[in-house]
């Protein structure tokens, strides 16, 4: 199965700045969350795989399309929410996104058809008619979720979708973020500062740092790995426990009196620790997994000084 993103190398220079520096990933989820401080390289690398900006060396594929060489073909199977409002003046919202659908490929009449579709979907059917220099922020973000996805696009690129929206109106973005990826409708790249949004609904990550990758991550994998990770609170004699924890072969922290940090090795089982407990007449009082959260490995790879992988 080809890559949803493939990037080989890819660099961006503008006049004698280089913006982006020898990106090289295979990014293949369902939904996909680009993270990084502002200035890392987000819009540029998103504006590169649109085929605004030329690569200054390296290329990146999308679904086995070189940016360059296909960018007529990528454009009519991706759908891109900017961040910033693109409206035309004194246009209806559903004659917006009709338009935003031709120009995409469709004929005039399907286009117009998608268009009444797209916006039902999201929720603006009611005020489909309205100019949308009367709609309110969080109607303008539908409106652009809308246009995005109106022409059946294989790839949704969403720059801040849920930029200076309010709770309810978050929710319902997210919720429909959350239909489109598990609805295989298409795959999705997500842009944003707001870790939460990404963590809600990317199984995937790439995080920039001064134009270069910082950390690439599967958080479904990460998670999984992380089971090994344990914390646990005890009553009883726990140096004693712990230090036959250490005789299975495991390594671990005691952090106080009562709460142990551990990590399993492979053949050893949670009942196993249960088993060694009632053996020391200790009890275990609590137990829970560790795993990094975001924020941690965004906080991690921001205290990497090479950036790399």
């Amino acid at each position: 199965m080809k890559p949803v993103i493939d990037l080989n190398g890819l660099s961006v220079q503008f006049g004698e700045k280089q913006i982006l520096k020898d990106l090289t990933a295979e990014l293949r989820g369902r939904a996909i969350g680009l993270l990084g401080p502002n200035g890392a390289g987000k819009t540029t690398l998103i504006h590169t795989l649109l085929g605004f900006h030329p690569p200054s060396s390296g290329t990146a594929h999308i679904f086995g399309q070189e940016i360059m060489a296909g960018a007529e073909e990528i454009r009519a199977f991706i759908g891109y929410m900017p961040e910033r409002d693109s409206f035309i003046a004194k246009m209806s919202c559903v004659h917006f996104v009709r338009l935003m659908a031709e120009l995409s490929g469709l004929p005039s009449d399907a286009a117009l058809e998608r268009a009444h579709e797209a916006l039902f979907y999201v929720g603006l059917g009611e005020a489909r008619y309205r100019t949308l220099e009367t709609y309110s922020l969080g109607m303008k973000q539908l409106a652009k979720l809308a246009q995005a996805i109106v022409h059946g696009p294989k790839l949704i690129i969403l720059d801040e979708p849920t930029n200076g929206l309010d709770p309810p109106t978050r929710l319902r973005m997210i919720r429909l973020i959350r239909e489109i990826r598990d609805g295989h409708q298409a795959h999705i790249l997500i842009s944003s500062h707001l870790l939460r949004d990404v963590e809600e609904c990317c199984e995937e990550i790439l995080i920039l740092k001064e134009g270069r990758i910082a950390t690439y991550c599967n958080l479904e994998e990460e998670r999984k790995a992380n089971r090994k990770f344990l914390e646990m609170e005890t009553r009883g004699d726990s140096r004693a426990f712990v230090e036959a924890i250490g005789r299975m072969g495991c390594e671990y922290a005691l952090t106080n009196e009562r709460r142990v940090k551990l990590v399993l090795q492979n053949g050893v089982e949670i009942r196993d620790l249960y088993k060694l407990a009632a053996e020391q007449k200790v009890q275990i009082r609590r137990l829970n997994y560790k795993r990094d959260s975001l924020e941690d490995i965004f906080l991690k790879a921001m205290e990497n000084e090479n950036g790399g992988l």
